[in-house]
């Protein structure tokens, strides 16, 4: 499927899913970035899959596993382009890239959950993409390994994140866990993530 009609998939979604009286997350009158698209197998980009009444999630990679997140919450799908660095930042962190006048915040989430390849690296190819994020009225980009597609789920596929100590395993960002299709699917809290205090997002974009 070519990457125009991908991106018109998203956007439709985006609209079908939305809130009466609520725009659409894209600026009025802004045009797609080169590049943008949802970059994977044509076979599971080509359709929404669609199961009892549910939510919306975007899925994508980060290492091995595979990751969910409202579909509410995502902006628009761009290529990878090299962020510009800002000194002392934590490794997740980046830098920053001005998206049509905006200076958003870039994170690799595959570094923040440790998601590397064997070197580990969080290597950069043609699949890495950014999901540019609407979190309580700021933008910000977060790098993925790719994207998968967009997937209904029913409250009943999904289980609760398993109870483990926060010193072994960070569980506070999982919402939950689906089985679809014999695959499990990590269900992320991505507001409460990028909002946190952990991650001095929102604080430092206020100052913006």
């Amino acid at each position: 499927m070519a990457q125009d009609e991908i991106e018109r998939l998203f956007m439709d979604t985006l609209q079908a899913t939305a809130p009466l009286g609520t725009a659409t997350t894209r600026a009025e009158g802004s045009t797609p970035a080169p590049g943008l698209a949802l970059r994977n197998k044509p076979s599971v980009a080509g359709q929404v899959r669609h199961v009892a009444a549910g939510r919306e999630y975007l899925t994508f990679r980060l290492g091995s596993e595979e990751y969910g997140i409202d579909i509410l919450k995502v902006q628009e799908i761009r290529s990878y382009e090299p962020p510009t660095k800002i000194a002392n930042a934590p490794a997740y962190l980046k830098g920053v890239v001005n998206l049509r006048g905006v200076i958003v915040p870039i994170v690799d989430l595959r570094v923040k959950f440790n998601c590397l390849n064997d070197e580990g690296q969080a290597e950069i190819n043609s699949f890495t993409v950014v999901i540019v994020l609407n979190v309580r009225g700021r933008v910000v980009g977060a790098v993925v390994d790719s994207v998968s597609d967009v997937m209904q789920l029913a409250e009943q596929m999904i289980q609760p994140a398993p109870e483990m100590s926060n010193a072994v395993v960070d569980t506070t960002y999982i919402t939950g866990i689906a089985n679809v299709s014999d695959r499990l699917l990590i269900l992320m809290d991505i507001e409460s993530l990028m909002s946190s205090a952990e991650m001095g997002l929102i604080n430092s974009l206020s100052n913006h």
